[in-house]
């Protein structure tokens, strides 16, 4: 097996790791590879890359994109080199992701307020973000503000998918995120295609991905053996990914380094591929 995580989030985004964090535990748990792929942002991979270099850690820079397709909200992981990722054109877009996640967040409380008679102060939910605003943030400010609910309450009955409070983070659609990181030399893949619902796995993959996040923390058996299938099937890339976010208690989310990877040639291609060009 190959002992890699290439999905995790850190503080500058939904997570409560600093990005360095991140890689001190890849260190720690003897991982082969680790990457970053925050919401809508690069800003902790600088960071990152200090602690890799320092802890000579195999450190790929990476991205988790939101899109929307057939009216369903579809995450883009995106991998580049540490040095493609850092382009000016692409800062510039995703500083507007983040200002329309601000917007939305606006949404989002007024949802709560009028649907749950829930009342939130915006600036304790910026407070809680470093960079990028995500519905972990809102969900942790209803908690600081002494509401009777849990993480995983407030998900299932406020702000998650389909719940009444809910507005999706994008109108970019996902051919339109696949186009956009590809034009700055990244690897594309769909990320965790098992919490896709409303579209084929088939249909998504026709879009142009490289690759498929096969092997993910919330996968059963089957579902893992199934995408695996579907990759070598259509001879696109695989990744695995614990979607580490580091809150207590998190049933929906792993921990650094908690699903591996099978040991296969054309992964470690892609893998050395990514490093050897930073």
């Amino acid at each position: 097996m190959i002992k890699c995580d290439l999905h995790t989030h850190s503080i500058c985004s939904d997570g409560r790791y600093n990005p360095k964090d991140i890689v001190i535990m890849a260190k720690d748990r003897k991982l082969d590879y680790i990457a970053l792929t925050d919401h809508d942002t690069l800003t902790g991979i600088p960071e990152a890359i200090i602690e890799s270099d320092k802890l000579k850690v195999n450190f790929i820079p990476g991205i988790e994109l939101s899109t929307e397709h057939n009216g369903e909200s579809i995450h883009v992981l995106g991998f580049f080199t540490k040095e493609n990722y850092n382009n000016e054109e692409l800062h510039k877009v995703l500083d507007a992701f983040k200002e329309k996640r601000i917007e939305r967040a606006y949404k989002i409380l007024d949802n709560l307020k009028k649907f749950h008679n829930i009342d939130i102060d915006i600036n304790k939910v910026l407070s809680n973000g470093k960079d990028t605003i995500a519905r972990p943030h809102i969900a942790k400010a209803i908690m600081d503000a002494g509401y009777p609910y849990d993480h995983e309450y407030i998900f299932e009955n406020f702000i998650g998918n389909d719940c009444r409070a809910y507005v999706p983070s994008t109108k970019v659609t996902t051919t339109e995120g696949i186009k956009l990181l590809k034009k700055f030399n990244a690897l594309v893949f769909l990320a965790h295609p098992v919490l896709v619902k409303k579209t084929s796995i088939d249909e998504l993959l026709d879009l142009g991905f490289d690759g498929l996040e096969a092997i993910y923390f919330r996968n059963k058996p089957k579902e893992t053996k199934r995408f695996l299938k579907i990759a070598k099937d259509r001879n696109l890339y695989i990744s695995c990914g614990s979607d580490c976010h580091g809150i207590p208690n998190d049933v929906r989310h792993g921990n650094v380094g908690d699903v591996n990877i099978p040991d296969d040639e054309n992964v470690l291609h892609m893998l050395r591929w990514l490093k050897l060009q930073g």
